[in-house]
C-alpha cells in the first residue's frame, strides 16, 4: 500500500511529543493528511489540509513528482525532502557551497559517495541520494527530527560528539530552525521529537 506521502498523527509514549509519520502505527494512528503522491498535479482539497501544503513555490512544483516519488520509494516525508531543498539550494540544481557540496540537496562528495551518488549535479540521483540520507539520519537518531536535521548539516558524529544534542553551531542551529520553521509553513507542525518515515 502506497503511503509514504501521507502524514500520520499521535502522541509518542514519552509523555506528549508530537508524532508525525509516513505511515501508521501505533504512536500515530490518525491521518492528518491524505496521499499526494496518487494525484500531484491535482492536491487534495478540503477539511483537515493545510492550506499552505497545497501549494509549492513556482520554482518546486516541476519537482513534486521526482520528490513524491523517491520519498515514497525512501519512506521519507515528501514534505521533507522540499523543506530541506529549499533551504539547502533553493531548488538550484547546480548550487555548488563554498565548501563543496553540490546539488539541489547540497550534498558533499563523501556523503554522495557514501550514498552511491555519481554525478551531483542529476537532479532525480541528488535528490535520491539525498533522501537516503535523511532516511538514514532518521532512522539513526530514533526519528528525532532535529538531530537528524542537526545530522544532515553538519554530520552525525558532529551530532554524536555534543551528545547526541543539536551542536553548538551557530550555523547548525540557525539551520535546524530554518527547515523546522519551513515545515511548519507548510503546516506540518512538528514537537521536539518528531518521527518522519522512520
Amino acid at each position: 500500500m502506497g503511503t509514504a506521502a501521507q502524514i500520520f498523527v499521535g502522541t509518542a509514549p514519552n509523555g506528549g511529543s508530537l508524532v508525525l509519520s509516513n505511515f501508521q502505527s501505533v504512536q500515530a494512528p490518525a491521518l492528518l493528511l491524505p496521499s499526494l503522491a496518487a494525484s500531484p498535479a491535482v492536491p487534495p482539497t478540503g477539511p483537515g489540509v493545510p492550506a499552505a501544503v497545497l501549494s509549492l513555490p513556482a520554482k518546486a512544483e516541476r519537482f513534486r513528482p521526482m520528490v513524491d516519488g523517491i520519498a515514497s520509494a525512501v519512506q521519507v516525508s515528501p514534505h521533507l525532502i522540499h523543506a530541506v531543498i529549499s533551504i539547502e539550494s533553493n531548488y538550484d540544481a547546480r548550487a555548488v557551497s563554498p565548501r563543496g557540496a553540490q546539488g539541489l540537496m547540497q550534498l558533499m562528495p563523501a556523503t554522495a559517495r557514501r550514498f552511491g551518488l555519481a554525478d551531483p549535479f542529476v537532479e532525480r540521483d541528488n535528490v535520491y541520494a539525498g533522501a537516503r540520507y535523511l532516511k538514514w539520519l532518521l532512522d539513526y537518531f530514533s526519528g528525532d527530527l532535529e538531530l537528524a536535521l542537526a545530522g544532515y548539516n553538519a554530520g552525525e558524529q558532529a551530532v554524536v560528539r555534543a551528545g547526541r544534542k543539536i551542536p553548538q553551531y551557530p550555523e547548525t542551529q540557525a539551520y535546524v530552525r530554518r527547515v523546522i520553521a519551513n515545515l511548519k509553513h507548510a503546516g506540518i507542525h512538528t514537537g521536539e521529537t518528531t518521527a518522519l518515515g522512520n
